[in-house]
């Protein structure tokens, strides 16, 4: 197609601006393939089922539905017609879902035959060639009617209305007519039933294959259905998992490789997108992990493939590159940060000694963190990337925050790889992954000790918990006592013994219970404090930490500049502090400039040094 044909005419240049502001481009595209496809008139109706002679040739409908739910349409998407052969993808995922894959397995096989779909040809071991052909789909409805009897064709029924997402009827005379007619369907049941593919009444089976070839349908429902599969089995409209991912693998592949009658190599060599086409008209096609394609048009060409509907699946994949052969990825984009906590430490406040200690083993903790789906390849990266550059560091550190999925084999390579540098005397530690996610799961399962591999929810936690480690490690930590000390307080540094005393002077011990604010966001600044036993939070309204502060810090002394407070703080602990009222102090600094110089002069030094904590973790994420 060229541009001309997504052009939509307008009576001014501004309509044609505000038209194309509020349809998205793939609306416009699938728009233009039903303007410029619909006047093809090649092809013919099938006629070897005389009720489906009597499809209207100018019908014409698109349908695609992505994986996160979202649902594009053309022409008569709505318009209902009879799934016919497309209907074999689908029960070929119901038969394995029922009975296995080992014994469907036995009875089929997943050949392409090379033959007309309605050949009456076996294999040499007398199976069918694959279930996208009649004598497999019959062998299919065959299985699924030794386990549900008389219920084999409901239990079809509603599998496929869930794959689609709404209940499905069935077209009784298209039903009654296949059945009439259907003398090849019945010679090769019986040539099944000679080999004991088919056992039990060859005439239910029949009867549920009829049956399940004239269930109605339309282009928006075969979208769905396709973006079910693409989405490893769970409907995107509606949130069931219909089927297993282990199962969708399967249904595809053979989707691939036999989908599209005697025509599926010179389909998956132009379009590579698994699919499955039928005698209505219809074509169902499933591109994973992105979306799902139904299109409906009754005209059919020589290998009873819908001719508009060909040229659909074409022009989308040319135009967009969708091939699923032809991928392009740098698994180098994985990693979004690799460093360690020199300057980037937690929103934990440390004591002098306490900082000493990680500044000198910074190196003792890595963090990694991670972005993007995490498939083999990935994981593949990482974890040569840890095996060719020993961390050296007894904390390794991995998010998850920016990782929406990590595939199965990813978690076996990561996990492998985490139970060896646990064995190394590696502590792993696991951040950024929700409690309904199934990363973490999937990744225990494959430590060797689970109970090795650590995890916070919050990247924030996880480096705190790791300083701790590295800080008890070192010595850093001591029996917990009460800093009475103003002295010790970084605001109060360089001010003399008389000059702190009289400000103690002023100041008034407060007591603060376990889980008690001590201060509210928005009320007003009129006191700072001294935290001498105990630990402090400082957070924001919506619960997000800026800080944790531990004896000999100061919190709440932005009121030296500020009318009202920004922040709330929480005891963590049942704190104990000095509370230093501004009225008081702002007279006791009119006696005593000198003093409040001090005091703004090292309010000035603290929040430099929050600003080179801040600008060292922005210049660390600009450089990945």
């Amino acid at each position: 197609m060229d541009a001309q044909t997504f052009r939509t005419p307008h009576a001014n240049p501004s309509a044609r601006l505000s038209g194309y502001a509020t349809e998205p481009p793939l609306q416009r595209f699938l728009t233009g393939c039903y303007e410029e496809f619909k006047a093809d008139n090649s092809g013919a109706v099938a006629d070897y089922i005389p009720q489906l002679k009597q499809a209207n040739p100018d019908h014409f409908g698109i349908g695609l539905v992505t994986i996160d739910g979202h649902v594009y349409e053309a022409g008569d998407s709505a318009v209902p017609f009879t799934i016919q052969s497309v209907s074999k993808a689908f029960v070929f995922a119901l038969a394995l879902e029922l009975v296995g894959e080992e014994r469907v397995g036995a009875a089929i096989g997943v050949e392409p035959s090379g033959d007309a779909f309605n050949s009456i040809r076996l294999t040499n071991d007398n199976r069918p060639f694959n279930p996208m052909v009649n004598a497999g789909a019959i062998a299919c409805s065959g299985l699924i009617h030794q386990v549900e009897g008389d219920g084999a064709f409901e239990r079809v029924r509603a599998k496929l209305s869930q794959f689609a997402g709404r209940e499905l009827g069935v077209d009784d005379a298209v039903h009654a007519s296949e059945a009439e007619t259907g003398n090849r369907n019945r010679a090769i049941a019986w040539l099944l039933r000679n080999y004991s593919v088919v056992q039990g009444d060859v005439d239910a089976v029949l009867d549920t294959y009829f049956r399940q070839c004239a269930i109605l349908v339309t282009a928006r429902d075969l979208a769905v259905m396709a973006a079910t599969l693409a989405n490893r089995g769970v409907n995107p409209l509606t949130g069931v998992q219909v089927i297993t991912p282990h199962i969708v693998a399967r249904t595809l592949s053979v989707m691939t490789s036999s989908g599209m009658y005697d025509y599926a190599g010179e389909w998956i060599y132009r379009v590579g997108i698994p699919a499955k086409s039928g005698v209505g008209g219809g074509i169902v096609a499933a591109l994973p992990s992105q979306m799902g394609l139904g299109t409906f048009s009754p005209l059919l060409d020589d290998h009873f493939n819908s001719v508009r509907g060909l040229k659909v699946c074409e022009a989308l994949s040319a135009r967009f590159d969708l091939h699923m052969l032809n991928r392009s990825a740098d698994v180098r984009t994985c990693i979004i940060a690799d460093y360690d906590v020199l300057g980037i430490s937690s929103r934990r406040s440390r004591q002098p000694h306490e900082q000493q200690i990680l500044d000198e083993r910074h190196g003792d903790i890595r963090v990694i963190e991670l972005v993007g789906a995490l498939n083999f390849a990935a994981i593949d990266y990482i974890t040569r990337r840890l095996s060719s550059e020993p961390p050296n560091a007894p904390l390794l550190i991995l998010d998850f925050r920016r990782v929406p999925d990590l595939t199965a084999a990813g978690a076996q390579l990561l996990g492998e790889n985490l139970t060896v540098l646990g064995n190394a005397g590696v502590t792993a530690i696991i951040t950024g992954v929700e409690a309904t996610s199934a990363v973490l799961p999937a990744i225990r399962a494959r430590v060797g000790d689970p109970r090795k591999l650590r995890h916070f929810a919050v990247l924030d936690d996880a480096i705190e918990w790791a300083e701790d480690q590295v800080i008890y490690r070192y010595g850093g930590f001591t029996i917990s006592k009460e800093t009475a000390h103003l002295g010790e307080q970084a605001l109060l540094a360089e001010l003399a013994p008389e000059e702190i005393a009289a400000l103690a002077e002023l100041s008034t011990t407060r007591r603060y219970e376990t889980g008690q604010r001590i201060i509210a966001a928005g009320e007003p600044a009129n006191s700072l404090f001294f935290l001498q036993s105990g630990m402090v939070s400082v957070k924001l309204p919506s619960g997000v930490r800026l800080a944790s502060l531990g004896p000999g810090m100061e919190f709440g002394e932005m009121a030296i500049i500020e009318q009202h407070r920004s922040a709330d703080v929480w005891a963590d602990t049942d704190v104990k502090c000095l509370e230093l009222p501004l009225d008081a102090f702002a007279d006791y600094r009119q006696l005593h400039p000198q003093i409040s110089m001090k005091i703004m002069r090292n309010l000035s030094a603290l929040l430099a040094r929050r600003l080179i904590l801040a600008n060292a973790k922005v210049d660390l994420l600009s450089a990945y």
